[in-house]
């Protein structure tokens, strides 16, 4: 299910409002271009100005003198109106620009003129870092003859100066092919196989028939031989394909490669060693997402940066924070928890999963045969909180619960005891822009029955396992919890409005007994009480087949209740039942990724990639890794191992989807601080955060540019605007935190 709806707003009606129109002229020159006077020969006709802005001819530029102080974006602009977009063409935006002083950003945006002032397509490069001449490739997503093209330059704190020149907006231009370097053609787990786990690559190749492989060591010798198996054309990718299982060789080492029809992989080690690292820094990721405190440089060299959200101007801070106009009459102080993503949003439904599956680490360690606790103990996250004698994977966890413990609306309130679903900027920002620099209003969104059984599920987990560490605490959970299900059960379809996408994700569920499944499960794990149980045994989602194709994610919760009553001791009647529907599910997983030339337990129908397909990859092999759990069978462990082989660079586009490990590994995500793509001096994603990789639904307007027809695996762009196949999110590294965990806990 789509994260987002709608594309990024642009100018606001008051804006609009506020236009001094500049002499218009007569339309003319090329028929292909659509804007005109873009050269500014006859100074500024056809181009208008906000009324703050003063804008004239200079050295046959349009220079804009650009006020200091004010808040957004489009509260400064400059701009062209009715410009004829064609529906499904191409268009090439580009445009020459300067900045004095030197680092300012302007949002470079193509959309409609008149409410609901939609855009179209939109860039935000850092004058004078990004470059001095701006190309851009899109495809319209709409016919109309009420275009608008905008240079939004509001936001700053100082006055400055802006000069463009040569804009253009060329229309029947076909898009800029793209062709993705995949390297060598032989696909391999670019990070590390086990010593004693399965070892398998994909060849790409047009040879029907087999073809003899080598394994080379770091000195060239060969140390292990065989033959591919053909596979034939690989529906996710349009390839032809052979598989390699090289499973055999078992010694350890740095610096491997096959060779194969006379093609080199990438290098890979035999260790287990980096999983002991990813398993940290996939948990660290959630240090630099914290909102409302300082991030620490000495703990994060590179990414340290001012609290975000604390009411530092511009910043209005998340202390007391409003409700939507007619929702609600009272503020709450919301401050803290993670951002959702790559932007400054806070969303109970993502932040409960996310929760969830961050606690599950810890409790699977704690239960399981194979588990460590001890390696996400004290000290082990370089935390704040790091030496207070708390598991760190604990500490870090509760600066998000301590959030959605916030968002509960108060005693004496109209639906008290529900959650409110998310809080964000009241409109989307550009990039890139710091959390201490968002000049946004915050606005708290209705309460939702998903967010408030998101609630009482981590809640109530969190009660249990932090019982040992913090008893008050664990006692506020538990109350929390309760009184979140007793909310849910008596405002039963609370939905939260799909259009409601403006500033912030929608994140829609129409469908709440999964949610209600899940906390029902949590709570009965955590108290032992009675009505849990019957509530338990009484719903059908208790026997429903819940492990389907896409696996488990933020709208389709009911796993999360499953795997814990499967793993977390207790007394529930029929346990057995539900350990094997586990496994059935595991075995479901299993002839996937058998029967996958890429060995992964993922294959929607039609080869359609799902937003965020890399976390449910590894959310399917957490069902594997759990089922191994349950019977010890070492096939279901070995199938939780392969899986991790696609995200780490077994796949049709040879790259690690998560950054820093890997040859070539995603580091461009969409990120508003993580942005050095537009900013040098901001920093790339931390390591261990994990892209949300191929998507055939290409939402963005820079993927639609690239990626038109594109086939399943081929879906995805390593590019800071593509926020539909290259965002972060906090729930998709808890998958990769969780399955880094449990593979480093098989080395």
């Amino acid at each position: 299910m789509n994260r987002r709806r709608t594309a990024l707003l642009s100018l606001t009606g008051l804006l609009a409002a506020a236009l001094t129109a500049l002499p218009a002229a007569p339309a003319g020159a090329d028929p292909a271009e659509q804007v005109r006077n873009g050269t500014f020969d006859t100074g500024t006709e056809s181009w208008w100005a906000s009324a703050n802005v003063t804008a004239a001819p200079s050295g046959g530029r349009l220079c804009a003198d650009v006020p200091g102080g004010t808040a957004n974006r489009w509260d400064a602009a400059v701009g062209q109106n009715d410009i004829t977009l064609v529906k499904g063409e191409s268009y090439r935006f580009s445009f020459s620009a300067a900045g004095t002083p030197a680092g300012h950003t302007v949002r470079a945006i193509v959309g409609l003129q008149t409410a609901p002032y939609d855009t179209y397509y939109e860039v935000s490069p850092q004058l004078g870092v990004s470059g001095d001449t701006y190309t851009y490739t899109f495809t319209s997503p709409v016919d109309t003859a009420q275009g608008q093209v905008g240079l939004q330059l509001g936001g700053s704190a100082d006055p400055w100066r802006f000069c463009v020149d040569d804009v253009s907006l060329l229309g029947g231009v076909a898009p800029e092919p793209y062709e993705p370097d995949t390297g060598p053609r032989v696909r391999v787990n670019q990070v590390a196989y086990l010593p004693s786990g399965p070892k398998n690559a994909t060849l790409v190749t047009e040879a029907a028939e087999r073809l003899p492989w080598q394994l080379k060591d770091h000195a060239g010798h060969v140390v292990g031989r065989g033959w591919t198996v053909p596979r034939g054309v690989d529906g996710s990718s349009g390839e032809n394909v052979h598989s390699i299982d090289f499973g055999a060789h078992r010694g350890r080492g740095s610096g491997y490669t096959l060779t194969v029809d006379g093609e080199t992989s990438r290098p890979f080690d035999i260790d287990a060693s980096a999983y002991e690292r990813l398993r940290l820094d996939s948990a660290k990721y959630y240090y630099t997402q914290r909102s409302g405190t300082e991030i620490r440089d000495d703990l994060r060299p590179g990414y340290g940066r001012a609290a975000g959200h604390v009411g530092v101007a511009p910043n209005r801070g998340d202390t007391e924070v409003p409700c939507q106009p007619g929702v609600c009459d009272y503020t709450l102080d919301v401050s803290g928890g993670w951002y959702d993503a790559g932007d400054h949003g806070k969303y109970v439904v993502n932040g409960g999963i996310s929760t969830w599956e961050v606690l599950s680490t810890y409790e699977r360690a704690r239960h399981a045969r194979t588990g460590e606790p001890g390696r996400l103990g004290d000290g082990t996250l370089d935390i704040p909180e790091s030496g207070n004698k708390v598991p760190d994977i604990l500490d870090e966890a509760r600066w998000e619960l301590e959030f959605l413990l916030k968002m509960q609306v108060p005693d004496g309130e109209p639906l008290a005891g529900t959650a409110h679903h998310k809080i964000h900027d009241e409109q989307w920002t550009g990039l890139p822009l710091l959390p201490g620099a968002d000049p946004q209003k915050r606005e708290l969104h209705p309460p939702t029955t998903a967010a408030t059984l998101n609630l009482a599920a981590t809640a109530a987990q969190a009660a249990r396992l932090y019982r040992p560490y913090d008893k008050k605490f664990a006692a506020t959970t538990l109350a929390a919890a309760r009184k979140a299900w007793t909310a849910a059960l008596a405002h039963p379809d609370l939905l939260a409005d799909p259009d409601d996408g403006t500033g912030g994700g929608a994140y829609p569920d129409d469908t709440v007994s999964d949610e209600f499944y899940w906390a029902a499960a949590e709570l009965y794990l955590t108290t032992g009480e009675r009505r849990f149980e019957e509530y338990l045994r009484d719903s059908p989602v208790h026997t429903a087949d819940i492990f389907g194709p896409l696996g488990f994610d933020w709208s389709r919760t009911a796993a999360a209740g499953r795997l814990d009553l499967a793993t977390v001791p207790n007394r529930l009647p029929g346990g057995d039942k539900v350990r094997r529907s586990v496994v059935e599910g595991a075995d479901r997983y299993l002839a996937t990724l058998e029967a996958h030339p890429y060995g992964m337990p993922y294959a929607p129908a039609g080869n359609v990639y799902d937003w965020g397909s890399t976390h449910q990859v590894l959310n399917n092999a957490v069902v594997l890794a759990t089922a191994y759990d349950l019977t010890g069978a070492a096939k279901y462990r070995d199938g939780a191992l392969q899986s991790m082989d696609y995200v780490l660079g077994r796949n049709a586009l040879n790259i690690s989807y998560v950054t820093g490990y890997g040859e070539v590994n995603a580091h461009n995500q969409h990120s508003r601080w993580y942005a050095r793509q537009l900013d040098a001096n901001l920093p790339n994603p931390p390591a261990g955060t994990l892209s949300g990789g191929p998507n055939s639904s290409i939402q963005d307007p820079y993927a639609q540019s690239k990626l038109q027809g594109c086939v399943g695996q081929f879906c995805y762009i390593d590019d800071i605007q593509s926020w539909s196949t290259n965002e972060h999110t906090i729930n998709w590294n808890a998958a990769l935190t969780r399955m880094a965990s449990f593979v480093a806990d098989q080395g």
